[in-house]
């Protein structure tokens, strides 16, 4: 069996059969759809284009579901800006593994927390957008997946 192989591709470069794929596969999630041939006909496909790709094209914030997922923060040094990040992160239902907080400099701290992903209650997308809205978060991403 041949291993695949996978790629991190900017949305806008896809090709539109891909981004209706996409979008297909969230009506069924979502129960817009009830079946796989409505999900096509609501995202503008042919059924046979769907069923050829709807395993193989999913968000990337899907493929961090259930994974061990490395967040990286850039915190304004003031008193419980930590706390506030730990805090989020337990809302949500993540499972930390490590938490890693450098010496601040010129007023900001470099915060990495490893975090299994497979209890949260909402998905990675949904935690970074509720973290780059905390007050004193300059800066969110995701370094790793696995």
């Amino acid at each position: 069996m041949v291993k695949p192989k996978y790629y991190l591709v900017e949305r806008t470069l896809l090709p539109e059969v891909f981004q209706r794929v996409i979008e297909a596969n969230e009506a069924i999630a979502s129960g817009k759809a009830a079946t796989a041939s409505e999900a096509a006909k609501l995202a503008g496909l042919s059924r046979s284009a769907y069923y050829k790709y709807k395993d193989g094209v999913r968000p990337f914030f899907e493929a961090t579901t259930d994974r061990i997922v490395t967040f990286h923060f850039m915190l304004h040094d003031q008193p419980g800006m930590l706390s506030s990040i730990l805090g989020l992160m337990a809302k949500s239902g993540a499972n930390l593994m490590t938490v890693n907080q450098s010496i601040p400099m010129r007023g900001q701290a470099s915060v990495t927390i490893a975090a299994r992903t497979g209890e949260m209650k909402y998905s990675v997308e949904e935690l970074l957008h509720r973290a780059e809205q905390l007050e004193g978060v300059n800066k969110v991403e995701i370094l790793a997946s696995e």
